[in-house]
């Protein structure tokens, strides 16, 4: 594992999770899911990840809003809860989740540095367009690119070659930084150099594709990167 990144053009970001708290949802929905927030929450977002592995490998499509939708819906029946006004209150909050405290600085002083910023994500444009307004991070934002492009989820290639092909950027001139291990695994067996933001001192992944750097926060990004 290497301490600094070089010859970089871009740092490209995924959203959920990793500038995005997915938690914020039911975190601020916490009384009405009668001690239930955790166990949805968890239960929400295993099945939105998983959802989009299996459509993706079944050939189906369905955007990342309705596979939302989808997952919440299985947690609600794991959890025996029966509120549809909730869900619908906790999807609109999907739509404005917080950003994490570091985020906005750090992307404002790779921008100071003259580095491209993006976001590369699962979500729908539209999910996207809401999320980072809501979170005041859109001014801080060269693109946001969604897999709605090639109509396939992360971890698949030509989900991170929309990176490339938009800044005309080699593999190696992108950084790319996700706090989800498995989204590490697929951008550097890509070819990007990676940053795994491991917040919350999570188990490595056993997957082909190693992290070039792991980060507990974003304030050590900017100082870790040289540009190309």
């Amino acid at each position: 594992m290497r301490e600094r990144l070089s010859g970089i053009g871009a740092c490209v970001f995924d959203a959920y999770g990793t500038l995005l708290d997915v938690r914020s949802a039911t975190g601020r929905l916490a009384a009405e899911l009668g001690g239930k927030a955790e166990l949805v929450g968890g239960l929400w977002r295993t099945k939105q990840l998983e959802y989009t592995w299996l459509l993706s490998l079944m050939g189906h499509r369905r955007d990342f809003w309705q596979v939302t939708r989808d997952a919440l819906d299985h947690a609600f029946g794991v959890a025996g809860l029966d509120d549809d006004a909730l869900k619908e209150k906790l999807m609109r909050r999907y739509l404005s989740l917080d950003a994490y405290p570091d985020v906005a600085p750090v992307l404002a002083e790779l921008r100071s540095r003259g580095l491209t910023t993006a976001i590369l994500s699962n979500g729908t444009p539209d999910m996207l367009a809401s999320g980072v307004e809501s979170a005041g991070i859109a001014g801080y934002l060269d693109a946001v690119l969604s897999v709605e492009e090639v109509g396939v989820y992360k971890p698949h290639r030509s989900v991170y070659q929309l990176a490339c092909d938009r800044f005309g950027l080699d593999r190696g001139q992108i950084c790319f930084v996700s706090s989800n291990g498995w989204d590490v695994a697929g951008a550097a067996s890509f070819g990007f150099q990676t940053v795994w933001l491991n917040r919350f001192d999570a188990e490595r992944e056993r997957l082909p594709g190693t992290p070039a750097l792991v980060l507990g926060g974003l304030a050590d990004l900017s100082g870790s990167i040289d540009r190309g």
